[in-house]
């Protein structure tokens, strides 16, 4: 054999080999990919099953082995909400009349693997504050896979053991000028309780999404995008804010959501508030 003709099988194994390493890697990948996609999903959805059916229970005055309440009473303070439990349910009647997640006390990852979760010391459901929750966009159930399909004034609901609140997304940036002859005249916008307008005072500057840096810590604060400020009792708003990654499949960057509340009715037997049928 000559040295070319050695040299050439050289460079074929070595190509080879290469082959080989390159078709291992992408098997190897794609598995990650279902395991991170879908089999996390399969996972996750167990787990929002579990505490669903412990936070039925919990409201059916009958709770779990473990609950550590005394005599079963159900946890009305945020005092005694303990980590990883689940306390509300979220609905986004835009998404689908099967779109409805339990929200577990915390952001930890045992707790974002089975929903979606509150940030601990922001406010409660209907409370004035903020009342802040994060939720996974790709795997472990993606609770928030479709944040960035929101519009303005669509509804966001939220039940507890006694009632029901009902959010609207703030207007977005780009409608906040002419809001009151363009958007804003829109029946989910002017129909409400409390109609959906642009923020003002303390909270002027404040849109329904937008993209913030993880480290942005003051999309959560009472007066969102402003940490440390004050803002008198009696014009403090009650807001929600959710919280995800973006774009889809990194942690580059935040995507937040804001809503107000417009309105609130108690919960009692099996009345739904009528922002459900808002498909």
């Amino acid at each position: 054999m000559s040295a070319r003709e050695g040299n050439g099988h050289r460079l074929l194994r070595t190509i080879g080999v290469l082959g080989e390493l390159l078709i291992t890697l992408g098997v190897v990948m794609l598995l990650f990919v279902v395991y991170e996609v879908y089999w996390t999903d399969v996972v996750s959805a167990g787990k929002q099953r579990d505490v669903t059916s412990a936070l039925d229970r919990e409201w059916a005055g009958a709770p779990a082995a473990d609950d550590p309440t005394v005599g079963g009473q159900r946890r009305t303070t945020k005092s005694s909400v303990p980590d990883g439990q689940g306390f509300a349910k979220l609905s986004v009647p835009r998404f689908g009349s099967d779109y409805h997640f339990t929200v577990l006390e915390g952001t930890s990852t045992a707790a974002l693997e089975a929903g979606p979760g509150h940030y601990t010391g922001t406010a409660f459901p209907g409370e004035p504050g903020n009342f802040s929750v994060a939720g996974h966009r790709v795997g472990k159930g993606a609770p928030f896979n479709d944040l960035d399909q929101l519009n303005s004034c669509d509804a966001i609901i939220l039940e507890t053991d006694t009632s029901w609140y009902v959010y609207r997304v703030l207007p977005m940036a780009s409608e906040v000028v002419g809001w009151s002859t363009g958007r804003g005249t829109a029946p989910a916008c002017s129909a409400s309780t409390t109609a959906v307008t642009p923020p003002g005072g303390v909270y002027s500057g404040m849109a329904g999404r937008e993209i913030v840096d993880p480290s942005d810590g003051a999309a959560i604060a009472p007066v969102p995008g402003k940490a440390g400020a004050t803002v008198d009792p009696k014009d403090q708003l009650a807001l929600l804010t959710l919280t995800t990654c973006d774009p889809q499949f990194s942690a580059e960057h935040r995507m937040i959501i804001h809503a107000t509340l417009v309105r609130s009715m108690p919960r009692s037997g099996s009345a739904v508030p009528p922002e459900m049928q808002e498909h």
